[in-house]
């Protein structure tokens, strides 16, 4: 069985508290981008075990804690007659980009083996799986837009509507950890309410809809703000980083297609339509 884990784009991101679980507290609009890696599960041959075959772009770390055999332990664990299987991940979606690739791939592990092996799991009980392998992973068991609250595992219904908006992408190859991003922050009150905000016209959002990595990690990553920059001289309606980086992207409100970007011959660019 095959399926396509997609990314996904965060519309403003306010860091607003630490947690005394170590975590914060967060409030973003999460968006799915239709930007796949492709994972593949198949029962595993007699009398071997589970395994994880990678191929694609570089995945730090060692395939035996992916976080999607983590994803098939976690159902075997309560599904003890669950079979040995192999997985095999082929990864499009750069790591430590801020599009939510990795808890993307753990989450359609979770489904996979809930279609596969006929477990009966409603949404709401692999959503409960998923906020156990990872902060953000919940999201992409309905994958549609949500305003994200709490540790941005707690969602709440959003009324935005962005099918048919040209969409670009661009990752500049920078490798930017959740740790370093988060010890970077200083957590304050939003200037805008968010959801708010993403009522408005797109065109307004400039102003009013932020994500407040940028702020901390621009000043050490200056290509962050040169890629927001030259979407916005592209044409881009409203241009941001997405998560804590190290992607930025920006969306042409009323365009079929992306304009042409005239982005470094070593950056990563994805365009499309949301």
């Amino acid at each position: 069985m095959l399926t396509f884990p997609n990314a996904k784009l965060n519309l403003g991101l306010y860091v607003t508290a630490r947690r005394p679980d170590g975590y914060h507290t967060l409030e973003s609009a999460f968006v799915p981008l239709p930007w796949c890696d492709a994972l593949e599960l198949v029962p595993a041959p007699a009398n071997q075990s589970s395994s994880l075959a990678l191929t694609g772009r570089p995945i730090p770390g060692d395939p035996a804690t992916n976080l999607c055999l983590r994803a098939y332990e976690l159902l075997k664990a309560d599904f003890p007659a669950l079979p040995p299987v192999q997985l095999h991940l082929h990864k499009i979606v750069p790591i430590g980009a801020g599009l939510g690739g990795g808890s993307a791939d753990a989450a359609f592990a979770l489904k996979l083996v809930n279609s596969e092996f006929d477990l009966g799991l409603s949404e709401d009980a692999l959503e409960s799986y998923a906020r156990r392998l990872g902060a953000d992973c919940a999201f992409f068991i309905r994958n549609q837009p949500v305003l994200a609250v709490e540790k941005g595992d707690v969602f709440e219904p959003l009324d935005l509507n962005l099918k048919g908006t040209a969409c670009a992408v661009i990752y500049p190859g920078l490798h930017i950890s959740t740790a370093e991003a988060y010890g970077r922050i200083t957590p304050r009150p939003p200037q805008h309410e968010l959801r708010a905000a993403l009522a408005q016209p797109m065109a307004t959002w400039r102003d009013t809809v932020s994500n407040d990595f940028e702020e901390a990690l621009t000043p050490h990553y200056p290509v962050l703000g040169e890629i927001k920059q030259l979407l916005y001289a592209a044409g881009a309606t409203y241009a941001s980083l997405s998560g804590s980086g190290s992607a930025v992207y920006g969306l042409f409100s009323g365009h079929e297609t992306v304009p042409s970007l005239s982005a470094k011959d070593d950056y990563l660019l994805w365009t499309g339509l949301l």
